[in-house]
């Protein structure tokens, strides 16, 4: 079987950052509004460093306005996971760009957005739920506030809180409350960390967050203890190999450590973060991976199993995907 043929789970995709330029475009120019700055001469999204990609995605989330855009959103980005097979996807959504944080806007907004993931989980088969995600360059009174959304839609779709954005700004403990909150409706959490704050960024937020998850995670790799304790606290890294060489966390993927976390007892995942930004899907991901590291096939079916049960979604739905899984490798 070939590798990319296999059903795929992916844990971080922010819906947002995995909208389609073309998508994109065709919104601005409904709405009138010139965001020809963000492209390159080949339509593509367009950026120089992590600080100036943060720049050009809220430029593009920005032509996203109403709940009927993200339905479409939606629908689009799914239809893409499907061409990778994609059978479980889950996706980090800001009530920062779906009403303003406003609980009353968000509901309207993760409405629609409900109605695209029942329409493509009945047209193509995938399933998707949803995290709630705060923008940690925002600000903790900010983050509050997407925690407040959470907690007024938490339950079988939204079944997570995070927080992504920008490293450099704060500390962990300086959002524990908004944590706190999410934790206590029965959220599951996740965090971005060690993307680019260093192994020290993933210790804060350990030390600091109940987390079953951490985004990125991968500059754990330079604390031989962390790592440890990582494996130990049987915490899952929803890593994003393509992202991370495109920004140049690593200047190939041979350098990043995925592999040497799998080989010190890491539970690892493998996930697009956004997509078009990165130039990347998950069929990429894995045929990179499989170049590189010689994986084959037992590699991914261990990278799917520890998706699973990473994933913050119901056993019952975890049944549904097992049944997804092994149908598509019959």
């Amino acid at each position: 079987m070939a590798i990319t043929s296999l059903p795929k789970i992916e844990l971080h995709l922010h819906l947002e950052g995995a909208a389609p330029p073309n998508f994109i475009k065709g919104l601005a120019q409904q709405k009138n509004i010139n965001i020809s700055k963000i492209f390159n001469s080949d339509g593509l999204y367009k950026f120089n460093d992590f600080k100036d990609f943060l720049s050009v995605y809220e430029i593009a989330t920005s032509v996203l306005k109403t709940p009927n855009d993200f339905y479409n959103l939606t629908v689009n980005v799914l239809e893409e996971c499907v061409k990778s097979n994609v059978v479980y996807s889950e996706l980090f959504i800001s009530p920062e760009w779906c009403g303003a944080n406003d609980v009353i806007a968000w509901k309207e907004f993760l409405s629609a957005i409900r109605q695209a993931s029942n329409y493509c989980e009945s047209k193509w088969g995938i399933i998707s739920r949803g995290i709630v995600t705060c923008i940690r360059h925002l600000g903790p009174e900010v983050a509050k506030e997407a925690a407040k959304c959470a907690v007024a839609t938490s339950g079988d779709w939204v079944v997570g809180f995070g927080m992504a954005g920008d490293e450099s700004v704060g500390n962990p403990k300086d959002y524990v409350d908004s944590f706190r909150m999410a934790s206590e409706a029965g959220l599951k959490l996740t965090c971005h960390a060690g993307e680019w704050g260093g192994s020290i960024s993933v210790q804060d937020t350990i030390n600091e967050v109940e987390v079953k998850r951490i985004g990125h995670g991968v500059q754990a790799i330079n604390d031989p203890e962390l790592v440890k304790l990582i494996a130990e606290r049987e915490i899952v890294l929803e890593t994003c190999p393509g992202s991370n060489v495109f920004l140049g966390v690593y200047p190939n993927l041979l350098a990043h450590p995925i592999q040497k976390l799998r080989d010190q007892g890491v539970r690892v995942t493998v996930s697009t973060d956004d997509p078009p930004f990165f130039r990347t899907t998950m069929n990429k991901e894995y045929e990179s991976l499989a170049m590189t590291f010689d994986w084959n096939e037992t590699d991914f079916l261990d990278l799917n199993r520890v998706a699973l049960n990473a994933a913050f979604c119901d056993d019952v739905t975890k049944d549904i995907i097992i049944k997804r899984l092994y149908n598509g490798l019959s």
